[in-house]
């Protein structure tokens, strides 16, 4: 495992899911650059750039498998350039009639770029899918507790009676608007990238549209209409989004984390019979997945500020932003994954107090 604390084998189940950690691992990016590499070599194919045969002999031997990484390593770090040890580890593999058609014309951002578009395709899946389960939970907890009284709260004192019923389901109604977000932004996101040197597609003229278009249908993204090298607003919009859901799941958190507190107890965190509270204190009973859900939205927004910073770039390309994104990226959704699975198990199981709530109403 890696170096990093996040990545070891005691600590790494806090800090990403094994479905997204699968999703960003070296072989799996490497893989899904070389499925890019295919779909560019099979567009240009089809368009007689290249030709057929050289095309899919580059789809038939383009597997990560195959790659000698240390070898792609190396020429990365000879070369200081950030796809040349890919290119030339495919083409060690290839037959020579093929290899020197790999990358035809293209940048590193036609690459990774268009990765990030399918990672926010299938990150962005699977946030949907955990926030709808979240949603079904809140609204059952919202029906089961309509009209359990409660003490209402503001500036952290006791105010008027409400119903718990009630602000679980104000829980609720801010998730179902990150899910019309999740929607909303899935066609803005999920778009390709082909510019070339400085986005205008000179190297392919008078093709180059035609090709786009034949690229990211052989990909399944959307084509952009303009390339967007410099515009990485769409990076950081996926970003926020994630960013507020995982604020929406720190707010429930912190609700929860402050009803546990065993002045209040109108509230518990599921646990199970092996959970330890502390080793001194053995009659505590930690909120940790709340707390835990405060902890994750910190680190997101932490890393979601670079995102941002990554729209102020210059001119037609500028490395210095969405270089900043291979580190930041991944780190808000792996740290999102975690805090959709935490949020399920707590909703999923929370224990709430009837009659404390009635006693503070």
């Amino acid at each position: 495992m890696g170096t990093r604390l996040s990545d070891s084998e005691q600590y790494a189940h806090l800090w990403g899911t094994p479905e997204l950690t699968a999703l960003f691992d070296e072989r799996a990016r490497l893989q899904s650059w070389l499925d890019i590499l295919v779909g560019l070599a099979r567009a240009q194919a089809g368009l007689g750039m290249i030709p057929a045969a050289a095309a899919e002999q580059i789809a038939t031997n383009a597997r990560a498998e195959s790659l000698d990484l240390e070898y792609v390593a190396e020429q990365t770090r000879l070369t200081s350039h950030s796809m040349l040890g890919l290119i030339r580890g495919l083409q060690q593999i290839l037959p020579e009639t093929a290899g020197q058609y790999v990358y035809v014309g293209a940048t590193v951002q036609d690459v990774t770029d268009t990765w990030f578009a399918l990672v926010m395709r299938d990150v962005g899946s699977a946030v949907w899918r955990d926030l709808r389960v979240i949603e079904e939970s809140l609204l059952d907890l919202a029906q089961t507790h309509r009209d359990t009284l409660m003490a209402g709260r503001t500036h952290g004192q006791p105010g008027s009676p409400i119903t718990f019923g009630f602000k679980v389901a104000s829980w609720a109604d801010e998730v179902r608007r990150h899910l019309d977000r999740l929607r909303e932004g899935r066609p803005r996101w999920v778009v390709g990238q082909l510019a070339g040197a400085v986005g205008v597609l000179g190297f392919f003229e008078p093709r180059g549209l035609e090709l786009r278009q034949a690229f990211c249908a052989e990909l399944g993204v959307a084509d952009p209409g303009i390339s967007w090298l410099t515009s990485r607003d769409r990076i950081a919009e996926f970003a926020g989004v994630l960013t507020m859901i995982a604020g929406t799941l720190a707010r429930i958190g912190n609700e929860v984390y402050e009803l546990q507190r065993p002045e209040i107890g109108e509230l518990r965190e599921p646990t199970t019979p092996d959970t330890v509270g502390s080793i001194t204190m053995p009659h505590k009973r930690n909120p940790e997945g709340s707390e835990h859900l405060d902890t994750l939205s910190r680190l997101i927004r932490a890393n979601a500020a670079v995102l941002v910073e990554g729209m102020v770039v210059g001119h037609e390309r500028d490395g210095r932003g969405w270089k900043a994104e291979w580190v930041a990226l991944p780190e808000v959704c792996l740290l999102t994954g975690v805090a959709l699975q935490v949020a399920r198990r707590l909703t999923a199981g929370l224990v709430v107090d009837v009659e404390a709530m009635h006693a503070k109403a």
